[in-house]
């Protein structure tokens, strides 16, 4: 039998740890007949992309990285396009694998579909249903030249449906005839497995930091809306201060590079303010594992991230969202999350009512931990097809 070969396209760290899931699957017995290959776009420089950050997570490191960097959206998708066209000319693919809704998501899109390779997109679905959202562009574009569309919960399956993908399609699949399917979130799947990981590596790490467990609030900053405003900067920020002094309480804050320069340039005051504070913590960026240890060992999450307000689901724990919208709108049906924009009031509200709730409820949303597992067999099946 002909050897299946998988490209799978990431362009940031966190692209790189979804697409870990997919290679786990792979390294399985029994699938020795799939041969990956991995793309890193370069679209976001790190620093911390090092040998280190592979072998902590224990991760295959990509193959390709085309060293795109930052640039004018035009710009930067322009070049990550014709690097991926290259690649894929070179290597051949059965199937390209593109995940979530960045640019190099879209690049990826573009680049398999007008060279007529196979697309998967794993996250399919999403919707904030703001277009001016550069992700909600992504992604919208990216399912509709897709051929297997892997939604990881049931609304986003169902926005699949609202756009006109059939669930009842049958093979053979194309981009004219694709399959959609509800297959769980890998990103739960990967914090389970690396959960167990961080417990194993840095079981020191949150005594060292001087915390006690389900003692303490996390918070994350970092999106453009929130950073690039210095009025909604300065009322989260204004928010955190109050609630960590009025209610002795610890706040852990891995702060982004990005927020750290906005809150030195635009707020001064108040970032001197927060570094004056007795019950602020405040970290450079967290690795995987380390946000993973902070995540799971937190009393509650405040974030604008639509990972962390997965993973604050997947570890039961309720989330205050600095956004007026989300993705992940069953933990907002769930009350587990609040939307609290930036407004401070309704940041301290959204506090108090939900560390006032007592038995909140987790459900299983993102499915059973083995979604990597059920998309790699679809994806062997797809690609058999095409060989035979």
């Amino acid at each position: 039998m002909k050897k299946i070969r998988l490209l799978s396209i990431v362009g940031t760290r966190p692209q790189i740890i979804k697409a870990s899931a997919i290679s786990r699957a792979i390294s399985n017995p029994g699938e020795e007949n799939v041969e990956e290959f991995i793309l890193h776009t370069g679209q976001h420089y790190d620093r911390e992309m090092s040998g280190v950050f592979f072998e902590e997570l224990e991760i295959p490191k990509p193959d390709y990285n085309l060293g795109v960097g930052s640039a004018r959206h035009g710009k930067q998708t322009a070049s990550m396009i014709s690097g991926i066209e290259e690649i894929i000319l070179k290597e051949k693919p059965d199937a390209a694998i593109i995940y979530g809704d960045t640019n190099s998501t879209l690049a990826a899109a573009i680049a398999a579909s007008k060279l007529k390779i196979p697309l998967i997109h794993i996250e399919a679905g999403l919707r904030s249903y703001t277009k001016y959202m550069p992700e909600e562009v992504n992604r919208i574009l990216s399912d509709h030249v897709s051929t297997l569309l892997f939604a990881p919960t049931d609304e986003a399956f169902k926005n699949l449906m609202r756009e006109g993908f059939r669930p009842g399609n049958s093979p053979p699949y194309h981009i004219d005839n694709p399959k959609i399917f509800l297959a769980g979130d890998i990103m739960y799947d990967n914090s389970l497995f690396f959960a167990e990981l961080a417990e194993k590596k840095l079981e020191q790490y949150i005594a060292n930091l001087g915390l006690q467990r389900t003692r303490y609030i996390l918070a994350t900053i970092h999106r453009d809306l929130n950073t690039d405003n210095p009025e909604r900067l300065e009322q989260i920020m204004r928010a955190l201060i109050n609630l960590s002094t009025n209610n002795n309480i610890k706040l852990v804050m891995p702060l982004h590079p990005r927020t750290v320069n906005a809150l030195m340039s635009n707020n001064k005051k108040t970032y001197a303010l927060l570094n004056k504070c007795p019950e602020v913590i405040i970290l450079p960026p967290a690795s995987y594992l380390e946000m993973i240890l902070l995540e799971k060992n937190s009393a509650i999450i405040m974030t604008d991230s639509g990972g962390v307000q997965k993973e604050a689901h997947f570890f039961s724990k309720p989330c205050v969202v600095f956004r007026k919208e989300t993705e992940w709108v069953e933990l907002v049906r769930n009350k587990t999350a609040i939307l609290a924009d930036s407004n401070e009031d309704k940041i301290i509200k959204a506090y108090a009512s939900l560390m006032s709730r007592k038995n909140m409820a987790f459900p299983g949303f993102y499915g059973n931990g083995k979604s990597s597992d059920f998309i790699l067999g679809e994806i062997i099946e797809l690609c058999t097809q095409e060989h035979r």
